[in-house]
């Protein structure tokens, strides 16, 4: 192995249900490569039970006697878990309880990503990037990136991945393909329902997707449906949401971003591309260059594309106004 200097990755809800999904996929290489030693920064709310389940994950991270794991901080304070870290991923956020209206639930959100945002500016790495993945997304990076003053908002990102792996799934079991013969498939606006899964520029082995499916109906009616309400399928099926796909997508997320040449989906500040508002936080494809990212704006979008970019632009304008106090 390479004598590489270790990276600082904080996780924010890491004795949870994706937490533990993802650390050992972090642990073993899968997200920075099989030469990038690790250091796992892990936070979690301050009191006993989460503490203690930390602890219990922490124990199998070292029977698993990683090699790229060099060290462990478990903590309950966002300053000691974000402190140098130069990847922070936003795993933990409040679920929607029973009866809670949606509006209450960004208001709550928004308060945690106040202050893990306005930490994240104050003590991680000069070189810190951020990847939301607590819902509602979206709405949750635009409230950490504007607590920023020191990092620039191009370092903070949401995950809009698992739409794009769940459209290229449906995809290609629709073809009767291999995943890899789906290609530029990209997922814009909002990781909720609305999300507009792009198959009109997609490509089936090299050729239009809409012409091998060569079924505009179930595109439009069907596939849409699915790619964005499949978590409440999942929900539905297993009692439980998506924990080990959402952590697999989040590995594929900031491994791509850190893989020069990659496209992919990426929720990022819309600077009114596609259009969006300017403001909002919205998927849209990306390139990884060596230093960043540089957002894609060659595709044309047809009258039905955008219908469903200005659907989910509208859901994304809503819940900025809900929670306009909260980006002063």
């Amino acid at each position: 192995m390479a004598s590489r200097k270790p990276i600082r990755v904080a996780v924010t809800g890491a004795a949870g249900n994706i937490g533990y999904a993802l650390l050992f996929r972090i642990a073993s290489g899968a997200m920075f490569g099989p030469d990038q030693p690790v250091i796992l920064q892990l936070l979690e709310i301050p009191v006993e039970g989460p503490q203690k389940a930390l602890k219990g994950v922490a124990m199998e991270l070292e029977d698993c006697a990683f090699p790229l794991l060099t060290d462990m901080v478990l903590t309950g304070e966002a300053d000691v878990a974000f402190k140098d870290a130069n990847w922070c991923l936003l795993v933990g956020s409040k679920p929607r309880g029973p009866g809670m209206e949606r509006a209450d639930l960004l208001k709550d959100n928004g308060k945690i990503f106040i202050a893990q945002g306005k930490s994240i500016d104050a003590v991680a790495a000069d070189d810190a990037r951020v990847a939301v993945v607590g819902n509602p997304c979206n709405t949750n990076v635009m409230i950490a990136a504007a607590q920023a003053r020191r990092l620039p908002a191009d370092r903070f990102t949401a995950m809009v991945r698992l739409d794009e792996n769940r459209a290229r799934a449906q995809l290609a079991q629709k073809a009767g393909v291999a995943i890899d013969e789906v290609t530029d498939l990209y997922i814009y606006g909002n990781h909720s329902p609305t999300m507009f899964a792009d198959f009109t520029h997609a490509k089936v082995g090299g050729k239009d997707a809409a012409s091998v499916i060569g079924d505009e109906a179930w595109l439009k009616n069907d596939f849409l449906p699915a790619v964005g309400k499949r978590g409440a399928a999942i929900i539905e099926a297993r009692g439980l949401s998506s924990a080990a796909s959402a952590a697999n997508a989040l590995v594929d997320h900031v491994r791509d971003l850190v893989t020069p040449g990659k496209v992919h989906s990426v929720a990022i500040s819309s600077e009114g591309r596609y259009g969006f508002a300017p403001g909002v936080w919205a998927g849209m494809p990306v390139r990884t260059t060596a230093t960043g990212y540089e957002v894609i704006e060659t595709y044309a979008m047809d009258d039905f594309a955008k219908s469903k970019i200005a659907l989910t632009n509208d859901e994304l304008v809503g819940e900025r106004e809900t929670i306009k106090d909260l980006l002063a």
